[in-house]
């Protein structure tokens, strides 16, 4: 172990940052894509096409999570000031 660097700590900062940096931001993208419509050719009498019932709730799952991780990072930057 160096005695300038506390690689615990640092191992930590890299996956938080990891997963809130690029993780939330790929989820949302995720949730934008479980929304767009599924184009089908072959369905008959369909003017435009629809996301489901799942690319809903695929998305609501997706958005649900980004928006949780906003409010837990709300909440830890409040209750530490």
């Amino acid at each position: 172990m160096n005695s300038w660097i506390n690689l615990d700590a640092l191992w930590r900062i890299i996956v938080v940052g990891l997963l809130a940096g690029a993780g939330l931001p790929a989820l949302f993208a995720v949730g934008l894509l479980a929304l767009a419509p599924q184009s089908r050719p072959d369905a008959p009498g369909t003017d435009r096409p629809t996301a489901g019932v799942l690319g809903y709730a695929v998305a609501g799952l997706c958005f649900a999570v980004v928006l949780a991780a906003i409010g837990w990072g709300i909440a830890v930057i409040v209750n530490h000031s």
